[in-house]
């Protein structure tokens, strides 16, 4: 057959299909997304013997926890415009040579001051992979797959607050609160290695920075909108009842009853089951009776939970179990609430449910760093600030609630 004879309509060229995008491993997304959290949680069960060895206060020393947390939200609403722009790789390299840097000052540090600045380094490089994993999940899957992709990784985010204040208080107790900070660097730098070698690329094509003009009128766009306002105040405060028993406790239960960290890090391992308990029980319960009164149910026990908290130390002799009852059953109702209050707020404006999703997180954490503070300064071992600052949490997520119920949003 000559050219010829070929008709002309098949001289086109073939339509070709596009290529598979690459699929990052699940094992290195797991790591990526826990590391944050886990470095988090690793040194509060020492922040008592960090503060009388470095002579600084409580208060001072709960600066570790506050300003990691003040990190966090900061460079959560950095990273995801970064990575449209320059590719999630690059960006997850960069923050994961932070981590180590951080992490190796917090280890050598001389002063608590210095401890507080690496602290702060380790948080904007360890939160790269919580904000970068969903964002290359979300490259390589479809829509309904990178749902159940979300789900295996977010394990990471119930493991990790179980395993890292349980690892750092052994540390703690056999070798000095310093250990902890070097096992996040014997950590982080074969995750760095794995991620260099072994993760693809999986951003299909560059976005044009927004600008930073344009990134605040995104973010000022959702807080203009009240129905946003209520949802991601209602999970804020949520989180804050999290934080106000985490920047609380170790002092009550340390230095207040006598126990020794090892034993707070095991009860505090309550507090991740109860939540996840929590999360169940809205996947399954959520469609049959309705977003709006799960809300409800969860906020009415976190409410509970926090009076209980306050109540109490007051009522009863002190004990750990009394002391992490309440925490556990705030828990459980943060669980109920939490994916549908999130839920809520990025439908809000679905245009802009990425930067929405950036906001939340970093509202997440600015709250749960006030709180840090509010119970770092006020708590004096016997746990009423604490439990007040939990219920006052608790109350401000009712409010925005009913914020919610009354914009019929």
């Amino acid at each position: 057959m000559s050219p010829r004879d070929i008709p002309e309509g098949d001289l086109s060229a073939p339509v070709l299909a596009p290529p598979p995008r690459p699929k990052p491993a699940t094992s290195l997304l797991v790591a990526m997304t826990g590391i944050g959290p886990f470095t988090m949680q690793i040194l509060i069960p020492c922040l008592p013997a960090l503060a009388e060895a470095l002579h600084a206060s409580y208060g001072t020393a709960q600066l570790t926890l506050t300003l990691y947390l003040a990190g966090v939200a900061g460079a959560q609403l950095i990273y995801g415009p970064l990575s449209d722009r320059y590719g999630r790789k690059p960006l997850l390299l960069a923050g994961l040579v932070l981590y180590c840097l951080g992490s190796l000052g917090a280890a050598l540090a001389p002063s608590i001051a210095w401890l507080i600045l690496a602290r702060v380094v380790q948080a904007v490089g360890g939160c790269a992979g919580l904000v970068l994993g969903r964002a290359m999940i979300r490259d390589a899957y479809p829509r309904e797959e990178a749902a159940s992709r979300l789900g295996i990784v977010s394990t990471a985010m119930s493991v990790a607050p179980m395993v890292g204040p349980l690892l750092g208080s052994l540390l703690e107790a056999q070798f000095g609160w310093r250990a902890p900070m070097l096992a996040c660097l014997v950590f982080g730098l074969p995750l760095l290695a794995a991620v260099r070698a072994r993760l693809p690329e999986t951003l299909a094509e560059p976005q044009p920075l927004p600008g930073l003009a344009g990134m605040l009128g995104a973010y000022a766009a959702l807080l203009r909108l009240p129905a946003f306002r209520a949802y991601c105040g209602m999970t804020a405060f949520a989180t804050g009842i999290f934080f106000a028993f985490a920047g609380g406790a170790p002092l009550v239960v340390i230095k207040g009853l006598g126990y020794s960290a090892t034993a707070y890090a095991g009860a505090m391992m309550t507090t991740p089951f109860a939540w996840s308990a929590g999360t169940y029980s809205a996947a399954r319960l959520t469609q049959r009776i309705g977003m709006g009164r799960m809300m409800a149910t969860g906020t009415a026990i976190m409410v509970v939970g926090g009076a209980l908290a306050l109540l109490l130390p007051l009522l009863a002799p002190g004990h750990i179990a009394l002391t992490f009852l309440p925490m556990a059953l705030a828990a459980f109702g943060n669980g109920m609430t939490q994916p549908n209050a999130i839920a809520c707020a990025i439908s809000v404006r679905p245009n802009l449910a990425g930067t929405a999703s950036g906001l939340i997180g970093a509202a997440q954490m600015g709250c749960g760093a006030l709180m840090t503070v509010l119970c770092g300064v006020t708590e004096t071992g016997q746990g009423l600030a604490t439990g007040a600052w939990m219920l006052a949490a608790a109350l401000a997520s009712l409010a925005a609630l009913r914020a919610a119920r009354r914009l019929k949003a």
